[in-house]
């Protein structure tokens, strides 16, 4: 690898790998991040090769293993160059067709393209796909075009440019600054502090070391836009991370990612050693006298890690729990220096701004929520993946047409947005504009954009409670609002979903999450009760069905509901005595059948398995 020791020697070099690709050269891109390789990916890639060395044109035709293209519900997918076809769930039994279809001119293999679900037609390139055709992908939009383990592919797309361009423009630190200011850009892992204005703080504290961090410890159910941003284009977050210690007067830098994401920590740790080799981090960058490094620490899991001090703590080797700030960490930060800490979005949206400008991010979203934000779109949902929308766009747009709408022709009940610690949307407000401003007046937050898509067969008050499991298990104890309110609320929610809970429960719960809000020490604690307040305040006719009438209305709380079988309509077919684990469904092949309630678990099972819709859930 050639030590580029100048920005004149990064463009000479951008240019020699421009022109070592040819443009019209056959190229095969396949999905590799985490969910196309559990899907198979590998596979494929491997199949397409064998296929191309048995044709003996391995050369003639380029395999690449890229990031995450969003689409994870029609994985493994991948793009054929350059005349950009697009598959989907493809397998490795597909790889003869594909490359005959490249090789000879023929037609694509249509069975492999996105059929349309509402018309029924093939779709032939990504960006027409319904998915793909709202998105606005500023961060994600090279995630399918490189590998994320070749440095020459970032270059190819314009990597470091922006990086050359305040290098080689000696741009004053205060200048970047007001730059990001300028752009209305807001951090993208909680609460949407404008970034701006925390460089500025920290460049305004004349104290030494300074130190950046790229917060990646996603630790929402359901969430992994900040992973496979890591996976597919880790150059682009470290890009932006150098502009930022040399805005900011940096030397060191770390990216605290969870030690669950082995793939995102590998290719990290390869664009880091890649970047230092080309002489991009490291001492005397470009030659300017700039001195910059990043190190990777792993964190273990801990959900409050995520919280700004509690993560200082974890990577100094303290145990991850939060401090009362102030000082916050721009004033005293790690190892008691001064410290910036942003999210993997917001570090990748650094070097959009300096090369395109802030007038042209602010001029994406909203008048107070500037730029996209990535989604994470999980649930009861036809296409889940990550999506990547300009603020502002409706909850309408993001289910029914980026999404495709409700599975199996049911109603969409909620959502939930903003990881555990938010808010349930009901769908009474389908047309709310997704930025900060509306999602807090509506009683959730944006967070890291995690979005949870739920039906008529979800019951609100026993989501309530699984978050409410969820955060009680990742407090870290240190404050007693925190550590006390989340488990009685907990257990509140548990009488409830038993049917035996009181009406006074719900005043309770209300002044108790209040409390929380109010008093507790982190983020965690504060916005924990958010789960509780909005399925009370949109959804209390729930509440009061399990208490009042001691029933279930989603009918999945199991001390309410009882299984039982309809003897007219079961025809004795004995497919669900062969599922059910207790043995407690009676009766002979070919009669009707009958469940003992003493033994029945109420696991549903049976309900999924018969074929006649003979079993009845009361």
């Amino acid at each position: 690898m050639p030590k580029l020791e100048s920005i004149l020697d990064l463009e000479q070099f951008r240019d020699v790998c421009l022109k070592d690709r040819d443009a019209q050269k056959p190229c095969l891109t396949v999905c590799a991040g985490s969910g196309c390789t559990a899907s198979g990916a590998h596979d494929v890639i491997a199949g397409l090769k064998k296929n191309l060395e048995k044709l003996g044109l391995a050369d003639k035709i380029d395999v690449k293993s890229t990031g995450c293209h969003g689409f994870c519900e029609k994985g493994p997918v991948m793009i054929v160059w350059p005349d950009g076809v697009f598959y989907n769930r493809v397998t490795s039994r597909d790889a003869a067709a594909i490359v005959a279809s490249a090789t000879n001119g023929r037609k694509p293999v249509e069975k492999l393209l996105y059929q349309d679900p509402q018309t029924g037609e093939r779709v032939l390139h990504e960006n027409d796909v319904p998915f793909y055709a709202r998105q606005q992908r500023v961060l994600f939009g090279n995630n399918g075009r490189i590998d994320p383990r070749q440095i020459e592919d970032y270059l190819r797309v314009g990597g470091y440019k922006a990086l050359a361009k305040v290098l080689g423009n000696k741009t004053p630190g205060e200048d970047i600054v007001e730059e990001i200011k300028k752009s209305g850009l807001r951090g993208r892992g909680g609460a949407g502090f404008p970034t701006g204005v925390k460089w500025a703080a920290l460049r305004a504290n004349p104290a030494t070391p300074k130190y950046i961090i790229c917060n990646a410890d996603e630790g929402d159910p359901g969430a992994f836009m900040d992973r496979s941003l890591l996976e597919g284009n880790p150059h682009s977050i470290i890009e932006g991370m150098i502009i930022g210690a040399y805005a900011l007067g940096a030397t060191i830098g770390y990216v605290y990612v969870r030690a669950e994401y082995p793939l995102a920590v590998e290719h990290l740790r390869v664009a880091l050693r890649q970047a230092e080799e080309f002489g991009l981090l490291g001492q005397n960058i470009f030659g300017t006298g700039f001195n910059f490094r990043i190190k990777v620490v792993q964190g273990a899991g801990a959900f409050v890690c995520g919280e700004e001090t509690a993560l200082i703590a974890s990577i100094e080797g303290r145990v991850g729990e939060p401090t009362p700030r102030p000082p916050f960490p721009v004033q005293r930060g790690l190892w008691g220096k001064p410290t910036i800490i942003n999210n993997v979005k917001t570090w990748a949206s650094v070097p959009q701004i300096i090369n395109r400008g802030a007038g042209w991010y602010a001029s994406i979203g909203t008048e107070r929520s500037k730029g996209t934000m990535v989604f994470s779109l999980v649930g009861k949902i036809n296409n889940t993946g990550l999506v990547e929308v300009p603020m502002g766009i409706t909850l309408r747009e993001m289910i029914y047409i980026i999404g495709g709408g409700i599975p199996k022709g049911k109603e969409l009940k909620a959502v939930q947005i903003g990881g555990p610690s938010g808010g349930c949307i009901p769908a009474s407000l389908i047309d709310l504009p997704i930025d900060y401003e509306e999602l807090t007046k509506a009683g959730s937050m944006m967070g890291s954009g995690g979005m949870v898509v739920m039906d008529e067969t979800t019951c609100m008050v026993d989501v309530a409670r699984y978050f409410m499991e969820f955060l009680e298990e990742e407090s870290c104890g240190k404050c007693f609002p925190c550590r006390e309110g989340t488990q009685r609320l907990r257990e509140i929610l548990e009488r409830i979903c038993a049917g035996k809970g009181k009406e006074e429960d719900l005043e309770v719960l209300t002044d108790l999450a209040w409390v929380m809000k109010e008093t507790s020490l982190c983020g965690l604690g504060q916005t924990a009760a958010n789960p509780v307040l909005t399925t009370l305040r949109y959804f209390k006719d729930e509440y009061l069905a399990h208490i009042r009438e001691h029933r279930c209305p989603a009918k999945v709380c199991k001390e309410l509901i009882v299984y039982s079988i309809e003897p007219t309509v079961c025809d004795g077919c004995h497919a669900c005595v062969a599922v059910c684990a207790t043995d407690a469904i009676l009766g002979e092949k070919k009669k009707s059948h009958q469940i003992d309630s003493g033994k029945c678990i109420k696991c549903g099972a049976c309900l999924e398995v018969c074929q006649p819709k003979a079993v009845l859930v009361s």
